[in-house]
């Protein structure tokens, strides 16, 4: 199977990386802290005019009819600018249980109930939050437009004055986090619990996706950080860089960094695809790319003297959305028991020769 880039999906990210590096810079993410909300209604707008809202929106809804391969470097850039929008949770996760839903909705009503909302978000008018059985805690609720949830299986949709939240302080200060008390009902149900499980268990995938892309966008950031400040810092009138002991730290991330990038890709493609066990091709990219951010964290602070995780820093904003991501869409002991549980059934060959079997 080949899961490489094409051009056009590799220029495609170009833009968007061009595009957050203008406009999504510490400064901007420092000011966003001390507002009431965390976001950027502007901000919003112009990833809207980018056409990042419309990637996973189907073609008859106004969207670009994309799917989750060409999320892999998107969601990676998010990652190297530390987006605050809920960007992924809305155009990557909501898009796409919102196009499940239209093919396993139960009657024309609830299909143009999500026809009608996949087109408010590849317009870029609605965010759309997800609560997850997987997580307690719901990111960005407060500026969510509508929020999908799950009770017994079944897919319900709610609006904003349908549910309670209680604020729930994080690490991330750019990440706002939600309990969500609700009442489900027959007004609220998108999808009956039959067809809700498998749609549910797509969206895990697709979240635990953008996860691991965005932490391997923010390694490859930690890394940059790190090799900027050994080149600039001094110690017995040579750059610290200069030395084996701290080339060894940063090559060790490196490293790690070039051979988690494959296999982001080819849970991507897994899921583009519709292949059997995408699921496990998902678990595996997160557990890899959670190790890389990790150890980028570490060796990055440890570059910095420690001052890293300082608040006067930016690496400081970096190290905690990696560590913040580490339990969303799944923790890693999650996702190494969904590992384990497909490496031991006795289904799936091992060894480096099954690789491509």
């Amino acid at each position: 199977m080949d899961f490489a880039l094409t051009e056009e999906q590799e220029q495609f990210a170009e833009a968007i990386r061009r595009f957050l590096m203008t406009e999504m810079t510490p400064e901007l993410t420092r000011e966003l802290w001390a507002t009431e909300t965390g976001r950027s209604d502007a901000l919003w707008r112009q990833l809207a005019d980018q056409g990042m809202t419309a990637v996973m929106v189907p073609a008859e809804q106004g969207g670009l009819g994309l799917a989750e391969l060409e999320w892999a470097p998107l969601a990676q850039a998010c990652g190297y600018f530390a987006l605050p929008e809920p960007l992924l949770d809305t155009a990557l996760v909501a898009a796409g249980l919102l196009r499940d839903a239209l093919d396993a909705a139960p009657d024309a009503a609830t299909r143009e109930r999500c026809a009608a909302l996949l087109e408010r978000i590849a317009a870029g008018e609605a965010r759309v939050a997800v609560a997850h059985p997987q997580d307690r805690l719901v990111a960005d609720a407060h500026v969510a437009d509508a929020v999908l949830c799950a009770h017994d299986g079944a897919v319900h949709l709610l609006r904003p004055d349908q549910a309670r939240l209680t604020a729930r302080t994080g690490l991330d200060p750019s990440r706002r986090l939600f309990e969500l008390a609700w009442t489900p009902g027959a007004g609220t149900r998108l999808v009956p619990a039959a067809a809700g499980a498998g749609l549910w268990d797509a969206a895990l995938n697709r979240g635990a996706l953008g996860v691991a892309a965005q932490q391997l966008g923010l390694t490859q950031r930690m890394l940059d950080l790190a090799i900027d400040y050994s080149a600039q810092r001094k110690q017995f009138g040579k750059a610290i860089g200069a030395y084996q002991a701290v080339k060894h730290l940063l090559a060790d991330v490196a490293i790690q960094l070039e051979f988690a990038k494959p296999v982001l890709l080819r849970a991507a493609a897994a899921l583009a695809h519709n292949l059997p066990h995408a699921g496990l091709h998902v678990s595996h990219a997160r557990v890899a790319a959670a190790r890389c951010a990790w150890s980028a964290a570490r060796q990055a602070i440890q570059v910095h003297g420690a001052m890293g995780y300082t608040w006067e820093l930016d690496l400081q904003i970096f190290t905690k959305r990696a560590w913040a991501l580490a339990g969303s869409w799944g923790d890693r002991a999650f996702h190494k028991a969904r590992l384990g549980a497909h490496i031991l059934d006795g289904e799936h060959a091992i060894g480096a020769g099954a690789t491509f079997a």
